[in-house]
């Protein structure tokens, strides 16, 4: 299954879905309840397609606790995917790496909350947009009061069809000084002299497209 998403794994609990439905024989936390200290990082595999609605719910309540997510999801028909993210246990980080391919309508709304001081959250988000797709992504990062020394980043980056439709709404809700507070929305489109470079290495226009989607990709690294 790993091979076929092109999943990286590492030694890790998990907690596995597929095509939005939690996978129990392939998770090691049975129950999708990650509220107790585990020696080794959780890692949340969110992997298939999905359609209408589907939701995330990730609660760290416990102290020095490492939680990764990969997601790497597609839709051929309208979806909503929802991704709720409290971090409350001190010392304790959640980064999630998703890849989104949108080949219809496909919204999604992060929400990425810090509960106390020294935690991180950091969410970045790649989104291939096919022909004539709409797209809709929101992400808002809350820093509670006396959440103070978190790290906060929440960030979009597209590539797109020409004819596709693309709308980012980022926003933060700061009520404490943090160590870093970042958020932003970028859409990534080949330079003339990549085009030409692969032209003269012998690739057709379509093997081009194919090798720049590889490469915007290709940095999808929890680590």
């Amino acid at each position: 299954m790993w091979e076929n998403f092109n999943i990286k794994t590492f030694p890790a609990e998990t907690v596995v879905f597929c095509d939005g439905v939690f996978q129990k024989d392939l998770s090691t936390i049975k129950n999708t309840d990650i509220n107790e200290k585990y020696d080794l990082p959780i890692h949340i595999i969110y992997v298939g397609n999905i359609c209408d609605e589907n939701n995330l719910n990730v609660n760290i309540n416990v102290e020095n606790q490492k939680v990764f997510l990969t997601a790497k999801i597609k839709n051929e028909k309208p979806a909503f995917f929802n991704i709720f993210i409290k971090n409350a246990g001190k010392n304790s980080e959640f980064r999630g790496h998703i890849l989104l391919e949108n080949n219809n309508e496909l919204n999604c709304n992060f929400i990425a909350q810090h509960d106390d001081a020294d935690t991180t959250i950091l969410i970045k988000t790649k989104l291939l947009a096919g022909k004539d797709s709409k797209s809709k992504l929101s992400g808002t990062a809350i820093i509670n009061k006396n959440c103070d020394n978190i790290n906060s980043d929440v960030s979009f980056s597209a590539l797109a069809d020409k004819n596709a439709r693309i709308e980012f709404m980022p926003a933060q809700r700061i009520s404490a000084v943090p160590n870093t507070a970042d958020h932003s929305a970028a859409m990534f489109k080949p330079t003339d002299a990549q085009i030409e470079y692969l032209r003269q290495a012998g690739l057709s226009g379509q093997e081009s497209i194919e090798a720049m989607k590889e490469a915007f990709i290709n940095d999808m690294n929890l680590f």
